[in-house]
């Protein structure tokens, strides 16, 4: 029995999904003529409170897209050190958009207002770059699935109003959030600008992530994603694919976050493992005294599999693939150490 805990984004689509796919009705997005993505995007942007919704092919794209809507060249942004969109874009901040970064040494991934507050750059004071925008990340991909709290949000969206920027939020594990906090899209909606949402990973769609937001930041997303080479033809089967897993797949996110606390226990009992990171939603982090690669070799030999990231920490990431059956087995190995 082969165990894949690399990530959340290696799904793939259930029956019932396959058959949403294949009973959609499609057009050319292009045109915006696909009946069923205008419907996607309308039922995402309706449980966010927002005005538009514009579906996007990858996460990174939608970052992408937002950074490149609330600023221009030779601006700043503002995020932690270990945010998706300065670690994990492929350095697009600078490439798309001509922008730096200013990076927080914040709390697993989560940063403060006062933090924000002082990051943030003189306006009159030509010499440094003009900052336009705070980038939040929720859940924390490398900060081990941490969530925010949300009075802590309100704090940095007073901060953002205040200097007039920008704020927006990489919510590519958001519904992780929404369901460990016990909070609603609406309360997210009203707090920023856009929002980025992904439903293939913990929905378990095979690709696309959603840009939400206010519409006069907006009004040229579609400009901008055609510019990235987004643009996209019959892709309502995909947007299929999306509302079948905003409608069926949300609620059981917490048996992913029950099975990672789970895991969590059993190797905090285990004489080689250092140290297990907090766990809040469905990611796993935790070091060992072996050297990651033997681990991880192991492991494989026993087919469970998963990432190693660097500096002696490794990952294991619970999604809807991840059986219960599975689980138990990849228990029975842990304690076999």
């Amino acid at each position: 029995m082969k165990i894949d805990l690399r990530s959340d984004t290696i799904t793939k689509p259930t029956p019932e999904m396959l058959e949403a796919i294949v009973q959609a009705e499609v057009g050319d997005d292009v045109y915006k003529e696909d009946p069923t993505t205008n419907a996607l995007e309308e039922k995402i942007a309706n449980l966010f409170g927002k005005d538009q919704a514009l579906f996007f092919p990858s996460g990174s794209m939608a970052n992408q897209a937002a950074i490149k809507l609330h600023t221009q060249p030779g601006e700043q942004l503002i995020a932690d050190k270990y945010a998706h969109v300065y670690n994990y874009e492929g350095g697009g901040v600078s490439f798309n958009s001509g922008v730096s970064c200013k990076l927080i040494d914040g709390r697993r991934g989560m940063i403060t207002a006062a933090q924000v507050e002082a990051s943030i750059n003189p306006p009159d004071f030509y010499h440094s770059p003009l900052t336009s925008l705070v980038c939040l990340e929720n859940t924390t991909n490398k900060g081990g699935g941490a969530c925010y709290d949300f009075d802590e949000i309100k704090k940095i969206r007073k901060v953002c109003d205040t200097h007039n920027l920008g704020f927006h939020l990489d919510g590519a594990r958001l519904w992780n959030a929404l369901v460990a906090r016990g909070e609603s899209t609406k309360q997210y909606g009203a707090q920023f600008d856009t929002i980025s949402v992904c439903l293939s990973k913990g929905l378990g769609t095979p690709m696309g992530s959603v840009l939400i937001g206010d519409a006069k930041y907006m009004e040229n997303a579609i400009r901008v994603r055609k510019v990235l080479g987004g643009g996209m033809r019959q892709v309502g089967y995909m947007a299929a694919a999306g509302i079948y897993a905003i409608e069926n797949n949300i609620e059981r996110l917490a048996e992913d976050h029950k099975k990672a606390k789970e895991i969590g226990k059993v190797l905090e009992t285990l004489s080689f493992v250092t140290n297990v990171e907090p766990i809040d939603t469905n990611i796993v982090i935790f070091s060992t005294d072996k050297k990651e690669e033997e681990f991880i070799t192991e492991m494989a030999k026993k087919d469970v599999h998963f990432y190693g990231m660097g500096q002696g920490k490794l990952r294991f990431v619970t999604h809807l693939d991840y059986t219960d059956e599975m689980h138990e087995r990849l228990i029975s190995i842990l304690k076999g150490f």
